[in-house]
């Protein structure tokens, strides 16, 4: 069990990250289209799994815009954006922002991925969604870079992640 803080307030989180060298745990989640996505859909390519509760909340839409921003610099590299947000509110909230170089992936049908990548917020106002995260992942699915971020109501360190996949 992780603990982080939304808004100073201390928060439970089940489980640990996946440790830096060792190879990613596989997951389904669910794609815009409502099929599903498995980390395998991804292989070939470096990942850059931006975890957060909800679009809906301006730190969570803010690493959204970042990333996407960043992902067009990024060769063979693809941005998944993972919250529990159903597909229908992450592709609106996409369109109308613009952005086309992220991946959006709920956790609707997938809350396996929450236990087996230690983000599921276990205490608090929001249980059962995800801790704000990040997992860099390289090609053959080797975790590079993990960051839970201590403050949900915070970004992650981008910098740090990126730094990963140079």
């Amino acid at each position: 069990m992780s603990q982080v803080t939304l808004k100073g307030n201390p928060v439970n989180v089940a489980g640990q990250l996946p440790a830096v060298g060792q190879q990613a745990p596989g997951f389904s989640l669910v794609a815009k289209d409502l099929s599903d996505a498995t980390l395998a859909s991804f292989n070939g390519k470096r990942k850059v799994l931006n975890i957060f509760p909800s679009v809906d909340t301006p730190t969570c839409a803010t690493s959204v815009r970042k990333f996407n921003e960043k992902a067009s610099q990024l060769g063979d590299t693809v941005v998944l954006c993972i919250s529990a947000d159903l597909p229908f509110a992450q592709a609106r909230f996409c369109g109308a922002e613009g952005l086309s170089n992220v991946v959006t992936l709920s956790t609707m049908r997938g809350q396996d991925f929450l236990k087996h990548y230690g983000v599921a917020i276990a205490s608090g106002p929001l249980t059962g969604l995800a801790a704000r995260a990040v997992v860099v992942l390289d090609e053959h699915d080797k975790v590079l870079h993990t960051e839970l971020v201590g403050e949900i109501a915070e970004e992650p360190n981008y910098d740090a992640a990126l730094k990963a996949l140079h």
